[in-house]
């Protein structure tokens, strides 16, 4: 199937921007938080669009939607964060139909993350289509080629070891913590920050660094209470911020803010201390590095860091990618059988109506008129000729548009094909 025509006119698109293009600086201006992608989806429900998912993580933001022109999608990335037409020309992507559905499969994967399979995208893509549905956004094709990707995820995770090792950005901060710091069971770690990438590294630090001085601050302290009784560590207000990152050896700054909200004035130690921006946009203002006893690492240089389990993990991408050329081929077997669905119900009712005048016909002629022996029989047929058809269509050796051009004319029929 070359094209992916939903509504007439219009096509699927995926536009965006990775870290592949874009530094973090650039993603930070197109980063959505929650706020931001409510009124983006609203914006779209008033601009008529059809369907539309959005995703925005550290690593990239994208749309997936159906318009007649990407720039429809563009404009409501902009006009909902700072990013302007002019950057997102020089830094991002388009796919269009067919390139579109392989690039959501190939995210959905984790083989497009910044560390090769990660797959915390999948909770993202899962959580959008959640969202997009209470907007009445969600379209039988972007449900069902969303479920198509967690199911090929799913596989790729369970047939192959691609996510062995370091495969997010929360463990190869403590990967990098371990490998750099001497004696880091004994430092002072301050977690500022308890969202997904906070949660899983604060896991990660217990799990790995058997330290028991981390301590935990949040804007809001229940939620860092939650994780810290989950693993016997300290809380501190909001307020004792500057205090405690002076008393810190390590600082990780994983906050959810739009703008920094550490910089260099609130270091007033003099001993050195090691900062991890894991935020999209970053949260530590660059300043800080005019400090000499401050060391800032930010998440594009975690990704830049290899091990030994990356060779490995590159060793499983042909299977991977043979994972999802079968569900891709399953997607799109659905695809063409959805695309016929409105002729073929559409005969099924013209069939029908021949059988009632047929039925009227026969019940004034014969006097012993069997009703429900005739209906049964009558009700045979019709399945019988519907599902010649439909098996006709299905026949990768003829054209499916000129077909079901010709069964319309034939039968006369009139179809409504708004949704695919």
């Amino acid at each position: 199937m070359e094209q992916y025509h939903i509504s007439k006119g219009t096509y699927f698109y995926a536009i965006g921007l990775s870290y592949k293009k874009a530094d973090a600086e650039i993603r930070g201006h197109f980063s959505l938080d929650e706020n931001a992608k409510l009124a983006l989806l609203k914006q779209a429900k008033e601009s008529n669009i059809e369907s539309l998912l959005v995703t925005s993580t550290c690593n990239r933001t994208e749309l997936y939607g159906f318009a007649e022109h990407p720039y429809q999608l563009i404009k409501l990335l902009c006009d909902n964060t700072k990013g302007t037409v002019e950057e997102f020309q020089e830094v991002a992507y388009i796919y269009k139909n067919r390139e579109a559905i392989a690039h959501m499969f190939r995210v959905g994967s984790g083989l497009d993350s910044q560390i090769l399979g990660d797959f915390e995208i999948i909770s993202q893509l899962k959580n959008s289509a959640r969202v997009s549905k209470k907007f009445a956004l969600l379209n039988p094709f972007i449900e069902r080629l969303v479920n198509s990707v967690i199911q090929a995820s799913k596989r790729i995770k369970t047939e192959t070891n691609i996510s062995s090792g370091a495969t997010s950005v929360s463990f190869a901060s403590v990967q990098y913590i371990l490998n750099t710091v001497e004696d880091v069971t004994n430092k002072n770690i301050l977690l500022f920050g308890t969202g997904k990438i906070g949660r899983n590294t604060c896991e990660n630090l217990v799990k790995h660094t058997k330290n028991e001085h981390i301590t935990l601050i949040n804007r809001t302290k229940d939620k860092a209470e939650a994780i810290a009784g989950k693993f016997n560590l300290l809380v501190k207000d909001y307020s004792n911020l500057q205090e405690e990152i002076n008393n810190s050896d390590i600082l990780i700054v994983a906050t959810g803010a739009q703008n920094p909200t550490v910089d260099k004035h609130c270091i007033q130690t003099k001993k050195p201390l090691l900062i991890l921006d894991l935020s999209i946009p970053k949260n530590v203002n660059d300043n800080v590095t005019e400090l000499d006893n401050v060391s800032l690492i930010h998440l594009d240089d975690l990704s830049q860091i290899t091990d030994k389990t990356l060779e490995k993990r590159k060793q499983h991408i042909p299977v991977a990618e043979q994972i999802i050329k079968e569900v891709n081929t399953e997607f799109n077997d659905w695809l063409e059988t959805r695309k016929f669905a409105p002729t073929i119900k559409a005969l099924k009712l013209k069939l029908n109506d021949f059988k009632i005048a047929e039925l009227d016909t026969q019940r004034k002629k014969i006097s012993n008129f069997n009703e429900e022996q005739a209906e049964i029989i009558s009700n045979n047929i019709i399945q019988k000729i519907t599902n010649h058809f439909a098996h006709h269509l299905k026949d990768d050796d003829i054209s499916t548009d000129e077909s079901l051009e010709l069964i319309k004319k034939v039968f006369q029929l009139e179809t409504t094909t708004k949704h695919v």
